[in-house]
């Protein structure tokens, strides 16, 4: 199959969890003999210049010089709008057998469609998230425009891919009838099993963008009843974002400065992996995931993982409580005694947790993949 994924952000320049797995996804169909190429914009020009390039097996085509992906913590409007009309008018000439273009953001799968009907292709897309209601939330009152949007989005094609079963259930809220193919984000058991643990030995762990959606205040709050339980406790929380000095004072006023280490953003995938492997437990209290593939990732370290039962949080899915993990209640108590109950449990679900991890090892997914791309062929 000759196949065209079509995404803004492109890895490695941007670390994020649809990045990653396009290029996952992409390098493995390549490697499977299909000719894959990715529209997105152009990261590599400042060395390479304004040029197609490869990566591991992937035609790189770069519309446009890269921007800001968020303005004011949220999404770019601008940039989207931009990346979309770049799109429609440097799309290479030649007919692709699959445009797989990623959901969000919305524009580009316009762009996308109008290219598959010129070019006869056959369009895909792939939701990480569907918002619906939660767009008042994140714009207010102009939040109808982008519920509109999203709703033309999905009615583009009768090919739809959803990382999750959530993202699969809330999809048919604004499409009924609609019955999409679920294919999960996955991880690499292969280069996880390879990295050796840190020496930088930690209890509960956090591994995020510190923005308010992510709930790691909620965390900090229910750390002050675990300490009780653990005096000596130690947490590690890497990232960075808008919400690190805000933190930074609450673990002060909740006495727990020097029982927390804020890291940062580390850019090395293996020293975030390497610190997993030296942790207890993994606390992910998110309001809102779209999948959650660092539960995943945690999970492959033989590491439990605790999640908050928010109604938007798909990572809860990937938890069989008791498991793998645990789901708690969005309140202090009930996240500060499954985090107790999770470092208890720890060298006993160890393995349980690897296996679960191993089901979603990417050269699994990409099989999974490959089907769905003949069978949308066929239909």
């Amino acid at each position: 199959m000759k196949i065209a994924f079509v995404y803004d952000a492109v890895y490695p320049w941007v670390k994020g969890g649809a990045e990653k797995r396009v290029y996952e996804l992409a390098r493995r169909l390549a490697a499977r003999d299909h000719e894959v190429h990715w529209y997105g914009m152009g990261y590599w020009w400042p060395e390479q210049g304004i040029k197609d390039t490869e990566l591991d097996g992937i035609t790189l085509h770069g519309v446009m010089k890269p921007l800001e992906l968020y303005q004011d913590d949220r999404r770019s409007i601008k940039e989207a709008i931009y990346f979309a009309m770049m799109v429609l008018l440097k799309f290479r000439a030649g007919r692709y057998d699959i445009i797989d273009c990623q959901g969000f953001p919305f524009f580009s799968c316009f762009s996308a469609k109008i290219n598959s009907l010129l070019n006869r292709s056959t369009l895909v897309i792939t939701l990480h998230e569907v918002w619906n209601d939660y767009w008042y939330q994140y714009l207010g009152k102009a939040g109808f425009f982008g519920k509109l949007t999203e709703k033309l989005m999905v009615n583009l094609t009768s090919h739809i891919i959803t990382v999750s079963s959530k993202t699969k259930k809330d999809l048919a809220e604004i499409k009924p009838g609609e019955n999409p193919t679920i294919i999960p984000n996955g991880i690499d058991v292969k280069e996880i099993n390879g990295i050796k643990p840190s020496e930088h030995k930690t209890d509960v762990l956090f591994v995020g963008r510190l923005i308010k959606e992510k709930n790691v205040e909620v965390l900090l709050k229910a750390l002050v009843e675990v300490k009780e339980f653990i005096p000596h406790l130690k947490c590690t929380i890497i990232g960075d974002g808008p919400e690190k000095e805000k933190l930074e004072n609450l673990a002060q006023e909740l006495n727990l400065q020097f029982n927390i280490t804020f890291m940062g953003f580390l850019e090395d995938y293996n020293q975030v992996i390497s610190y997993m492997k030296s942790s207890e437990v993994l606390v992910l209290p998110s309001e809102r995931e779209g999948f959650g593939m660092v539960v995943l990732e945690a999970n492959a370290c033989g590491l439990p993982v605790v999640v908050v039962d928010y109604p938007m949080n798909a990572a809860k899915d990937l938890i069989t409580e008791g498991k793998n993990g645990y789901i708690s209640d969005a309140t202090f108590e009930s996240l500060s005694n499954n985090i107790k109950q999770a470092i208890k449990s720890r060298k006993e679900i160890a393995d349980y947790c690897r296996k679960m991890a191993g089901e979603y090892d990417w050269d699994k997914i990409v099989k999974k993949l490959e089907i769905a791309y003949f069978d949308f062929l066929l239909k």
